[in-house]
């Protein structure tokens, strides 16, 4: 038989544990509400256009691009293993960064190329960089550094053997050579902690293929462009 005292202990016990329960479900309340009055003030904040993410993002995805070109050329018509490994490594690594870029460029609603047409304005002191065609070229259009011109690029479909692999070597060095700032300036200076990484893994993946590509066009007894 329970005496007075172990029933009224078992009801303090239950109200302690009414009083707890009641205690956690305000707080998770009171937790759910903070959480949906700030969603309106969480949005994550996305770089401007002018920003050196969005510039950088959008101009080395078109100088990712060629690269890809000129590697598909040579690994199509390369016979050389080494080159045509060369060329497959490239075109893969260089077209998966670039979905990525352009993915951030989506994320951020940005063009996926400046609507100005012009290049490396969010890098400062850029100008000069970029290079003309030149009027053999017909009008005169903008590239940046060491992007090959419409006529390299023809030259490396016409070519064959040795001649070919040479050429998509120099052409494919400068191209690296020519994008390295990009990359550095973008390192230091992007706002976006995933494009500075994805930057410092540009310089050190192309660092380590400009001198694979070096010793490549010295055992072929040529030299850099």
């Amino acid at each position: 038989m329970s005496t007075p005292e172990s029933t009224s202990g078992r009801g303090n016990l239950a109200r302690t544990l009414v009083v707890s329960v009641a205690v956690v479900a305000v707080l998770l309340l009171g937790a759910a509400v903070g959480l949906l009055i700030k969603i309106p003030n969480s949005e994550p904040s996305y770089p401007a256009a002018d920003s050196v993410d969005v510039g950088f993002c959008q101009d080395m995805s078109s100088h990712h691009l060629q690269a890809v070109q000129m590697a598909n050329i040579a690994r199509d018509k390369s016979t050389d293993p080494a080159v045509k490994g060369l060329a497959f490594d490239i075109a893969s690594t260089q077209l998966e960064q670039t979905g990525r870029m352009k993915g951030w460029l989506m994320l951020w609603s940005q063009p996926e190329q400046s609507n100005t047409g012009e290049h490396m304005k969010w890098m400062a002191g850029s100008t000069g960089h970029a290079h003309s065609t030149g009027p053999s070229e017909g009008s005169a259009v903008t590239l940046m550094p060491g992007m090959a011109t419409s006529t390299e690029l023809a030259k490396l479909r016409s070519l064959t053997g040795k001649d070919l692999d040479v050429y998509f070597l120099q052409l494919m060095l400068r191209h690296h050579l020519g994008g390295a700032p990009m990359a550095e300036y973008a390192r230091q200076h992007a706002g976006q902690h995933v494009v500075q990484t994805l930057a410092d893994n540009m310089i050190k993946s192309q660092g380590h293929e400009v001198d694979v590509m070096k010793t490549m066009l010295t055992e072929r007894g040529a030299q850099p462009l």
